[in-house]
């Protein structure tokens, strides 16, 4: 079974109201689910949405995936000569 027919599975079993059962899941995964979730500090919010700005006003250069990647590789193989 593929892994989105197991998610289309599981997200049909909790449309389901079943509160005990929704509860028992949450329980068992509580902590997997709560170390997932990413809690943004209000300055790093605020850091975001000035980035945002900019980027909408187009007062910054914007660069492809492809060109990061190349970028983030140099660097890690500078990093490796060291």
């Amino acid at each position: 079974m593929t892994a989105a027919t197991i998610k289309r599975k599981l997200h049909s079993y909790l449309e389901v109201p079943d509160e005990k059962k929704i509860k028992a899941i949450y329980t068992m995964m509580e902590r997997e689910i709560e170390d997932s979730l990413v809690d943004y500090t209000d300055e790093l919010k605020a850091i975001l949405n000035k980035r945002h700005e900019q980027y909408k006003n187009g007062k910054v250069k914007m660069i492809t995936a492809k060109e990061s990647k190349q970028r983030i590789s140099k660097l890690m193989t500078r990093l490796r000569l060291k």
